[in-house]
């Protein structure tokens, strides 16, 4: 919502408090001011003049040559708008004057004749052109007859004006009106407040020889009023009118459409004009429209209408979506002379599925959907029809011709000055809460500490006991409001050993380069038996599924973090992120059937996906692309941080890659699985080569034992040593490695594998894998014979073991 200080200045004494002060009582209140804007920079020396002459310019077809009377001198200007015309008064920027843009006027010849200054478009003034009507976009604003010679135009285009812009909440549809912003300034402030007159001259007719009005359905329609205006004269705005729009950001069209915008920015109730010769009718009847039903709205688009959308109709034809938007065929132009205005009160529910039916969205529905005052719906009728009557020339008809089955009655909410002060721990009294009272000007009924409150109508939003509470603290001042330490010792607060076990893991993690992701917990039907760890899958979990989804997307509570760990990748594969590598740690849900319970498990689990390249370094031109032994790294690298003996083992697992999949193993159970996704479902997500993984932490953090470890550094140099085993193909080189630690220790400190070729040189169903192992001794230099001799009996273990032999 955007606020127009000085409009609101027409209704609340703002005094001398600036935009931000404003802004900031505002803020504190409880409705927040996103920002702040004035409508124009400062200018100076820009006053109104009369254009007493205006002739072509002797040398330029384009070029008008003005005499301009300024007031205190009659200035010779060069103008080369095309509506300039003699006897218009113009807005004109003096020499010296300074424009936005510090744009300086100077004299100056054009042509070869003298020109003493500029006669301004609104665009030079400072004012954005997609806010000007249409008939000055491309020359100068022609100002009325009745502005004075001489002053200043800022107050007369509202270029001295400042837009407070609102954020509010969904509850607070009484602010959508600059009424309803008057309300909450004028208690905030503590003003009194000055309403709008509404009385309007009418004619002996009766509007009800010319219109009669039916409703269907008064639920989703409980009150319909039509007012009838004759001999309409087509015209622009009034300047304070059109310049108020603007302000509020609506483009001004004409006399008619910009006083029902004005009354509906006024009101918050929105109304619609329709040319009544152009009903082909003297009825109007409100209805839902007919599955398939068409209407022609006024953006020139065809709506293709189905039962649920609420119409309104000449008694035959829709003319209308009924507070959304109006019908091409009724719409006012420069030759309507008839107006039949539209005041009515339509259920949020029916606009709301109007909406979304025809993604037709407008200022309009934004204030039926979230609920309008109904003791203002004809008032705004009265208002606009006062405006019609004396900016259009309209002859307003006598009587209103109208169906009401609304509900004008005020909500009554029960307050009680204890309990008041209990919740908010205050010592309000009772003539705070009645000054409280009267600057929100409710309506109330006191008995001693009690009192009954009686909502206006225009806040809907006050129901309940919390609800006034939530008005009286605020108007109190949420600064005033005391606050206390708790009583008692104090203690630091601290992470549990979980805690700090999580955050752990989450810093690893990021440190090696994975970046976390926080995926929905709920999944469809066709992901809920996806990618399960195989512990998980063997005790045959039951998923839960939702009573009432969202959606089928989010039926079922997840059995696993990859789907949608996987679908988060999608969704940025498709944006042109190709390297990605993300990791969760969240639960997943499983609930047993047989054992009655409220709620299901909700054990802790980790889970990754990587693609793409794992490490680029463009200036050497290398890079490293993900792969198995990546993921793999990480994991070790992880289970070696926390100290946890975990193993990996070669597995073949639904949805995986049958030749690049391992389970994960600590003390011989399996606590989850990685490797590469299957190629199928990578075709299927339309991502490329994926590796994932899924940890149980529950296991992990079951085996993790904080005990503060450290390992003295060695004094001593180390000695490597190589050895390459050509190995049957089916010989797992985990297994060959842990028989060298074994057989080496306690001299071999680490062992790694470092290379694995088959090829030219080794034998079909053979394959060589080189190991480099790592010789210290804690408390001397170890010699070559003790080196050579540990070397030489793992080179026979092995080779007895696994049938193999050392590659030369």
């Amino acid at each position: 919502m955007f606020v127009s200080l000085n409009w609101l200045r027409n209704y609340v004494d703002l005094g001398h408090l600036s935009p931000q002060e404003l802004a900031e009582a505002i803020t504190k209140s409880g409705i927040e001011v996103d920002g702040i804007e004035y409508m124009a920079e400062e200018i100076k020396d820009v006053v109104i003049g009369y254009v007493e002459t205006c002739e072509e310019h002797p040398n330029a077809d384009k070029l008008s040559l003005c005499s301009v009377d300024v007031g205190e001198e009659k200035l010779q200007i060069i103008c080369g708008a095309p509506n300039i015309r003699q006897g218009q008064k113009v807005a004109v920027a003096k020499p010296g004057a300074v424009l936005p843009g510090n744009v300086k006027i100077k004299k100056t010849k054009l042509r070869g004749v003298q020109s003493n200054g500029m006669i301004c478009s609104m665009q030079e003034l400072g004012l954005k052109e997609k806010y000007l009507p249409k008939e000055i976009s491309d020359g100068i604003m022609v100002l009325p007859d009745d502005v004075l010679i001489g002053e200043s135009v800022r107050p007369i285009l509202n270029l001295d004006d400042v837009v407070l812009e609102l954020d509010l909440t969904p509850n607070r549809a009484d602010s959508l009106s600059m009424l309803g912003v008057a309300y909450e300034v004028a208690a905030i402030l503590d003003k009194s407040i000055l309403l709008p007159r509404e009385d309007v001259e009418v004619s002996e007719e009766d509007a009800n020889a010319y219109i009669d009005v039916e409703v269907e359905d008064t639920e989703l329609n409980p009150y319909y009023g039509a007012f009838v205006i004759r001999n309409i004269e087509i015209k622009p705005s009034p300047p304070w009118i059109a310049n108020y729009l603007m302000a509020a950001g609506i483009r001004p069209i004409n006399n008619v459409v910009d006083i029902t915008n004005f009354v509906l920015l006024e009101y918050g109730q929105p109304l619609h004009a329709f040319d009544y010769d152009r009903l082909e009718s003297e009825k109007i009847l409100t209805r839902r429209a007919r599955q398939g039903e068409q209407l022609v709205t006024l953006d020139g688009k065809e709506r293709i209408l189905s039962e649920e959308n609420l119409v309104i109709t000449n008694g035959t034809d829709p003319i209308a979506l009924a507070g959304v938007m109006g019908g091409a065929s009724t719409e006012v132009t420069e030759d309507t002379t008839t107006v039949l205005l539209e005041a009515a009160y339509f259920a949020s529910a029916a606009v709301r599925k109007t909406v979304r039916d025809t993604g037709l969205r407008s200022e309009s529905s934004t204030r039926f959907e979230k609920g309008v005052d109904p003791n203002r719906v004809k008032s705004a009728g009265f208002r606009a029809s006062q405006l019609l009557r004396q900016y259009a020339g309209g002859e307003v008809l006598a009587n209103v011709v109208e169906i009401d089955k609304l509900d004008h009655s005020e909500k009554t909410v029960e307050i009680n000055l204890d309990e008041i002060n209990q919740r908010l721990g205050t010592t309000i009294s009772n003539q705070e809460i009645v000054h409280i009272l009267n600057k929100l000007r409710f309506n109330f009924k006191q008995n001693d500490k009690n009192f009954t409150v009686y909502a206006p109508t225009r806040r809907q939003d006050i129901q309940i006991f919390e609800d006034m509470l939530e008005e009286v603290a605020r108007i109190y001042g949420y600064d005033h409001l005391p606050f206390t330490l708790p009583f008692g010792k104090s203690h630091a607060g601290g992470l549990t050993e979980r805690q700090r076990l999580k955050r752990k893991v989450k810093n690893y993690l990021e440190s090696a380069g994975l970046m976390e992701t926080i995926t929905h917990s709920l999944t469809s039907e066709d992901n809920i038996s996806m990618l399960i760890s195989p512990e998980i899958k063997a005790t045959s979990p039951n998923s839960v599924e939702l009573a009432m989804p969202m959606s089928e997307d989010h039926k079922y509570l997840r059995l696993s973090l990859l789907p949608e760990l996987l679908a988060t990748l999608a969704y940025n594969k498709a944006r042109n992120q190709s390297d990605l590598s993300y990791y969760e740690l969240g639960a997943i849900f499983i609930s047993d059937e047989n054992v009655l319970r409220e709620q299901p498990d909700e054990p802790l689990r980790l889970a990754g996906a990587l693609t793409g390249n794992w490490m680029e370094q463009p200036w050497q031109q290398e890079k490293k692309v993900v792969d198995f032994y990546v993921v793999k790294g990480v994991l070790e690298g992880l289970f070696d941080y926390l100290e946890i003996p975990v193993t990996f083992k070669q597995e073949k697992l639904p949805d995986m890659h049958p030749g690049r999949t391992a389970t994960l193993l600590l003390r011989d159970k399996v606590i989850g699985f990685m490797g590469q996704l299957h190629p199928q479902i990578e075709k299927d997500m339309d991502l490329k080569e994926t590796y994932v993984f899924d940890v149980n932490m529950e296991e992990v953090l079951a085996a993790y034992t904080n005990h503060p470890t450290y390992q003295e550094i060695p004094k001593y140099p180390s000695i490597a040593r190589d050895i390459a085993f050509i190995l049957d193909e089916e010989v797992v080189a985990g297994e060959v490695k842990e028989m060298i630690e074994e057989v080496g220790s306690p001299l071999v400190k680490n062992v790694e594998i470092f290379d694995v070729y088959q090829g030219e040189n080794v034998p079909e169903g053979k394959k060589s894998i080189a190991y480099s192992l790592l010789y210290q001794h804690p408390d001397k230099t170890l010699q070559d014979d003790e080196v050579e001799q540990s070397y030489q009996e793992i080179v026979e273990k092995v080779n007895a073991t696994f049938n193999a032999y050392v590659r030369s």
